[in-house]
């Protein structure tokens, strides 16, 4: 197979997870497994007290960025359908942030592809995230940890 038709959306509106999981769903009488994730904001991140997030991204090359991860992603993986929302602007406690979906013939492949993309979001993508709190702003950076699963999908790509 020649992988999915990417389906992505930046938006600022909120989604449904699922009407997301019925589109995936709705993929053919060869998958077998769908695999979904949805990040919430919480009250954490670099600081403590966090009240909500604002987020920016890159209009046009953020949407090819994560065309192009579900892109490697089928190349690895059996892929029938695969599905990426995130979302912009200001976001409160509890609000969704971002969907990733996978449809597949197998669990395995669908686990796989659906944390390869959500980690690669958080490296390769172009988005600013900001964590608001009652005292001020912070721009969040990127963290070691995420850099380093995202070397570890390549370094494990890269093996014979």
């Amino acid at each position: 197979m020649n992988g999915p038709t990417p389906e992505v959306s930046i938006q600022i509106d909120d989604f449904c997870p699922e009407k997301e999981y019925a589109a995936l769903r709705d993929s053919g009488a060869g998958t077998g497994a769908i695999v979904t994730f949805t990040g919430l904001v919480r009250d954490s991140g670099d600081l403590t007290g966090v009240t909500g997030l604002f987020l920016e991204h890159y209009p046009g090359m953020t949407e090819q960025i994560i065309n192009d991860l579900i892109a490697q992603a089928a190349e690895r993986w059996d892929l029938r359908k695969a599905r990426v929302i995130h979302r912009v602007g200001r976001l409160t406690l509890q609000d969704q942030i971002v969907f990733v979906g996978i449809a597949s013939a197998h669990r395995s492949d669908a686990f796989a592809a659906c944390q390869f993309i959500m980690d690669a979001l958080k490296t390769s993508a172009p988005f600013w995230k900001k964590e608001l709190t009652e005292s001020g702003e912070h721009w969040v950076e990127q963290k070691a940890s995420d850099r380093q699963q995202s070397a570890q999908w390549q370094a494990d790509h890269d093996q014979p």
